[in-house]
């Protein structure tokens, strides 16, 4: 899939990086600080339920903690709700969040054999700056400022996947045709996003998308467990 493209684009939360189960555990955290009980895997479902209901608002997170307000009775403002809930998943995105198996070793690879790579995201932009400049485990394996030509963040676009703004930006950035390209992600909305741009897309599991898997394999071009599984015989 690499013959005849110059550029590699990946999305990074659950693809590139492991990081998708710390927001779970945020929450968790902010369970036990202000008070409350409840399931992760119930706790997963409902935050994505409702960050999906609140995307097209200013600060969807925000949002988000007006909801948590609402459904737990806590006393705190939303504003002081979201920024615990920075405050506790900083600890996590500095120490605890990693490259997922062998993603470092094929960064490395690809970026040694010329091509351009780009991170296309729509995390913040803050989280993005902890990785490149305060997380030891991505700046030891593959630090994000020497392998990535571009990042795209949240604030760098006006609409968030499924919409291919993020990728068409990216695009645009490195001066790359989307047939010059190739796409890694593990979302259905990345996905979605990917093959809007009109970019060959792979789609990597992560347990995260296990509800959408059916979905994902079928509109991605190729499916592959993790970065391991990808044939030798297609490296460089």
């Amino acid at each position: 899939m690499l013959a005849g493209k110059s550029a590699v684009l990946f999305d990074w939360d659950g693809t590139l990086a492991d990081s998708m189960g710390i927001w779970t555990e945020t929450d968790m955290r902010l369970l036990r600080a202000f008070g409350g009980t409840a399931d992760p895997a119930d706790m997963q479902r409902e935050r994505d339920d409702v960050l999906r209901r609140f995307r097209s608002k200013p600060d969807p997170y925000l949002a988000y903690s007006a909801y948590l307000k609402e459904r737990y009775g806590w006393t705190q403002s939303p504003e002081e709700i979201r920024d615990k809930r920075y405050e506790l998943s900083r600890d996590l995105l500095e120490n605890e969040v990693d490259y997922k198996p062998y993603a470092d070793k094929i960064v490395r690879r690809l970026k040694a054999a010329g091509y351009a790579l780009a991170i296309v995201s729509t995390t913040r932009r803050s989280n993005m700056d902890i990785y490149r400049t305060a997380n030891r485990n991505i700046i030891g394996k593959a630090d994000i400022d020497t392998y990535f030509s571009y990042v795209c963040t949240a604030e760098d676009v006006a609409n968030k996947k499924p919409d291919p703004e993020a990728y068409l930006q990216a695009m645009r950035v490195l001066g790359m045709r989307p047939d010059e390209c190739l796409a890694f992600e593990d979302s259905l909305a990345g996905v979605e996003a990917a093959v809007a741009a009109g970019i060959e897309t792979v789609a990597v599991y992560d347990a995260a998308n296990e509800a959408d898997r059916a979905r994902i394999e079928a509109l991605a071009d190729r499916y592959i467990a993790g970065f391991a599984d990808w044939p030798a015989n297609e490296l460089p």
